[in-house]
């Protein structure tokens, strides 16, 4: 029979409403704390797409009133799923910014019991890199890096001992990462959740770094604002997995 669904999320942002807009309503803005790459056609009944490796989805423009309120909604599947979202923007005194946005839709029953759980829980980490990105980085397009490393078994121990983090660590702590192959990257620990692990984002001063696992590989989407070093990356996964 398959089921709905809405998530439901409202972070406060330390930027204007006409950055967010930037953001959350062009491409070059989108992969900047998203996924990508994205091309956004503006204006209601216009098209957006995502061309990801070898995934590829397209949705209509179905609410478009700068910098207000901006929303899509996916191409039905053969089996009835779609996905709706919304932004809605409020500047408040100060400089800042209110966003809420919800994520809604229909799945098939070949969607697992998980999915909103885990869901919610990614929502978490690229909302947050939404702020990350306006407060650190405002304007600048960032260049997305993904990857999956190879498949092993304690991957994500793996990783840390690659990212050569120990745990306990938290958001807020400092870290310097050596990488083979790669520059040195100093900053911090920006996004953590205490008790699950599977999720790790770290900002530096050229990139927001962000890992995200759950099985027995690791997905890297980092976004670059310097040189993205895509290829050292993929190398360095490949040693360390």
């Amino acid at each position: 029979m398959g089921r709905e669904f809405e998530l439901s999320k409202e972070v406060e942002l330390e930027a204007s409403p006409e950055v967010v807009w930037e953001a959350i309503a062009t491409g070059p803005g989108i992969d900047s704390w998203f996924m990508g790459p994205h091309t956004v056609e503006p204006g209601i009944g216009g098209k957006m797409s995502i061309d990801l490796g070898g995934f590829h989805e397209e949705s209509t423009i179905t609410a478009w009133d700068p910098p207000k309120r901006f929303a899509y909604k996916t191409e039905p599947g053969p089996d009835g799923t779609f996905h709706a979202m919304e932004y809605l923007v409020e500047g408040r005194e100060g400089g800042s910014t209110v966003l809420r946005f919800v994520h809604n839709g229909f799945l098939s029953d070949e969607w697992g019991s998980e999915y909103e759980s885990q869901t919610s829980h990614g929502w978490d980490m690229y909302l947050h890199t939404l702020g990350q990105y306006v407060k650190y980085f405002p304007g600048k397009p960032g260049t997305y890096v993904f990857l999956q490393t190879p498949e092993t078994t304690d991957a994500w121990d793996k990783l840390l001992a690659g990212l050569g983090l120990e745990e306990p660590y938290a958001q807020g702590d400092p870290v310097h990462l050596t990488l083979d192959g790669l520059p040195p990257i100093d900053g911090v620990i920006d996004f953590a959740v205490p008790g699950f692990r599977e999720l790790l984002g770290i900002r530096g001063t050229e990139g927001l770094y962000r890992f995200h696992g759950g099985g027995a590989s690791i997905g890297l989407g980092h976004h670059a604002f310097g040189e993205p070093h895509a290829e050292a990356w993929q190398a360095w996964a490949t040693r360390t997995f």
